[in-house]
């Protein structure tokens, strides 16, 4: 059992997710580590996925190096809004091969079965194509309370994706480009059984988080424990036992300050975040603005091991601008902290090529 301090966890946290003084230099070794970037469509200052790589890599990373490896390397691929790298495609194939599991979503796909297969002659003759050069044949429509009721071309395309028959095979602007799967993967990709996939995941997952809980909330896509991946361990104050990657364990730590994205994998975990980093965070973009606290789209700070405000920031493209509407500090700042925060701004603006406007 390991005995680890707060401070020891908050350190393996924020290294594993390669956010200390040590900045990586390559996308595909940043992603392979990190094991996912997720997309979001929101880019109230950049996309998720980019903003991601960019606190990584900083400036030597261009979003223009994400399309290369997704469309013509083929070293990276995107499933269900997450960007993994091609080798981990074969911990996932298994998984695939008995989706569904829901009974509705398999009685739809059963009674359209033809629409389907429609679906399948369409692209193998003329894809890639958008959803919207896909004809809607279906005999049942997609029925749903929420934003998918009766889109039933996405649908199909969605339930495919998560079967292995198509994939993305790129984007047009921020339309999915879609193609029959065997098109995009790699021929003769392994299959791993379902539950040693599963164990490999949760130890790679592990190595991106340093450390986390055995057993956690369900979340959709993508899980925030861990299982019985590395060894147990208790944090000094905190109640539980957590699972550590071993390998983690009393290497040297040296911080850096970082903004990061809503959807950073450092803070995805609220729970998580709170226990660690004593950091309350929640995306605000859903909330009416007279109710938020923090802003549309405020991003994490991070201050060598500590979570310490929050930046209510946006891009205004329209004006050449990044708008910095407040810095809310959940801890006082020192002049050092200020002056590092301020530096990130910088870092940020010029990255997207835009000036600063600070109406604080």
């Amino acid at each position: 059992m390991h005995r680890l301090s707060r401070d020891e966890a908050r350190a393996i946290a924020v290294r594993a997710q390669l956010l200390d003084g040590r900045r990586p230099s390559d996308l595909l070794a940043t992603v392979r580590h990190l094991t996912l970037l997720q997309i979001d469509p929101t880019s109230a200052v950049a996309p998720s996925a980019d903003l991601v790589a960019w606190s990584r890599l900083g400036d030597g990373y261009h979003p223009e190096h994400l399309t290369t490896a997704l469309e013509r390397d083929r070293t990276l691929f995107e499933h269900n809004a997450m960007v993994r790298p091609m080798e981990d495609l074969r911990l996932y194939l298994a998984a695939m091969s008995v989706w569904p599991g829901r009974e509705a979503s398999r009685e739809w796909l059963r009674v359209n079965d033809r629409f389907r297969r429609d679906v399948l002659d369409l692209l193998g003759r003329a894809g890639p194509l958008p959803s919207r050069d896909v004809p809607d044949t279906c005999v049942v429509p997609w029925a749903s309370t929420g934003w998918t009721n009766d889109r039933n071309v996405t649908q199909m395309l969605e339930f495919l994706m998560m079967r292995g028959e198509v994939a993305i095979a790129g984007r047009r602007g921020r339309q999915r480009l879609w193609d029959l799967a065997e098109r995009v993967y790699p021929a003769g990709t392994p299959v791993v059984p379902a539950e040693e996939a599963r164990r490999m995941r949760d130890g790679r997952r592990l190595r991106a988080l340093g450390i986390a809980r055995q057993k956690g909330a369900s979340v959709p896509v993508e899980p925030v424990d861990v299982g019985e991946a590395g060894e147990p361990a208790t944090v000094e104050g905190v109640a539980g036992t957590w699972r550590v990657d071993p390998g983690a364990v009393g290497q040297p730590f040296t911080g850096r300050t970082a903004l990061l994205s809503p959807f950073d994998r450092l803070v995805h975990d609220r729970r998580r975040t709170l226990e660690l980093f004593g950091f309350e965070y929640q995306l605000e973009m859903y909330k009416p603005a007279g109710k938020r606290r923090w802003g549309y789209f405020a991003l994490p700070v991070l201050h060598r091991d500590r979570l310490v405000g929050k930046l209510d920031v946006r891009a205004d493209r329209a004006t050449g601008r990044l708008v910095v509407s407040g810095l809310h500090e959940d801890v006082p700042f020192t002049r050092e902290m200020r002056d590092d925060v301020a530096g990130e701004i910088d870092a940020l603006a010029g990255w997207l090529g835009l000036s600063v406007e600070d109406r604080r």
